[in-house]
């Protein structure tokens, strides 16, 4: 998915301190709110996803560096997703879906279709471009889309690739999981990734209570869709992140209503570089993002090309065009220590 945000926030991701979060602490372990602001998908009809990564609060977690949810939406209201070619550096996407599907074309010859409970996972490293469009037949989009960054060794060396996975479900009491990244529940992911993480969706019955192993090198996101979900006490509402600090080897989430709870963990050890995102680009430094973009505008060998591409709207844009920089050099915005600070 791209960030179509006309003027894109630019963010440095590194270690630092910021104002305190809103913060609470009811069982010992302290859980950090991190509050989702609407973003429009552009069109006279945008769908608005929520987005909770990245902001000024919190930048990362691990490498995750990007979260929006979005939906359910009636697709005969918003008219879907519909985004055009656009490029991406130095990441990785992961589209997750709940219900719907979204056709993807990238210029790395790869084609596939997202649907519910399987991942679909596309490496930018040194540039690629791609489109996402829901399907004819979708009369509800619900999902997520997150990004991965990439660390420095790697970023330019990888190529443009496309992964697909669909995990079996692992069952506990009171719940099951989808484990589409990394080890959790003694499940593990085949899908190669490049610093250390965990992603999964996690279905909880009501009443439900899960003492959930983690890695407490890891910190962790709690992403809520559904239900009445608790993290280690502390209420995290619907399309917030409940987020813990490294240190912490047990999560204890419980859905406190009457009606079944879901929702997407995130974790990773602490990222440990420095990172600019602009609009769809990751990179190391202003003169990166300068040039991504004047590579982009100049349909540059960088990106390549999609190939079949169809919108909704025939008289649409056929690719995005990047917005304007900013007349300054990007700024940097702190990433807070992979601990809550109350």
């Amino acid at each position: 998915m791209s960030n179509t945000e006309v003027h894109p926030d630019e963010v440095v991701c590194q270690d630092g301190g910021l104002p305190g979060p809103r913060a609470a602490c009811v069982d010992g372990v302290p859980v950090e709110i991190i509050e989702a602001r609407d973003v429009p998908l552009g069109g006279p009809r945008a769908m608005t996803v929520r987005r909770t990564l990245p902001q000024r609060q919190r930048s990362m977690i691990g490498a995750w560096c990007f979260a929006d949810h979005y939906g359910p939406d009636d697709v005969s209201a918003t008219g879907g997703m519909d985004v055009a070619p656009h490029p991406h550096t130095g990441l990785q996407t992961v589209s997750w879906l709940f219900e719907g599907a979204i056709d993807h074309i990238d210029s790395g010859g790869n084609t596939g279709r997202v649907l519910p409970g399987e991942l679909n996972l596309m490496t930018a490293g040194y540039g690629i471009c791609h489109s996402e469009v829901s399907t004819a037949e979708t009369t509800t989009l619900h999902g997520v889309q997150l990004w991965l960054a990439l660390p420095d060794a790697v970023r330019d060396g990888l190529g443009r690739r496309f992964e697909h996975y669909a995990p079996d479900p692992v069952a506990f009491e009171g719940g099951s999981a989808l484990v589409f990244l990394g080890t959790l529940l003694g499940q593990t992911s085949p899908v190669a990734v490049h610093s250390p993480l965990v992603g999964a969706e996690i279905r909880l019955e009501a009443g439900a209570l899960l003492a959930l192993d983690v890695d407490p090198g890891f910190e962790h996101g709690v992403l809520v869709d559904a239900g009445e979900v608790t993290l280690d006490g502390v209420a995290v509402p619907r399309a917030t992140v409940g987020y813990t600090g490294i240190g912490t080897g047990i999560l204890h989430l419980r859905n406190e209503g009457t009606e079944p709870a879901r929702l997407v963990l995130i974790g990773g050890a602490p990222f440990g570089e420095e990172i600019i995102m602009w609009w769809n680009f990751v990179g190391r430094d202003s003169d990166e993002i300068t040039r991504y973009r004047e590579e982009w505008q100049a349909h540059g060998d960088r990106f390549g090309r999609v190939d079949g591409y169809v919108g909704h709207d025939p008289d649409g844009l056929t690719r995005l065009p990047a917005p304007a920089l900013p007349g300054v050099r990007l700024h940097p915005r702190q990433n807070r220590p992979p601990h809550v600070q109350e």
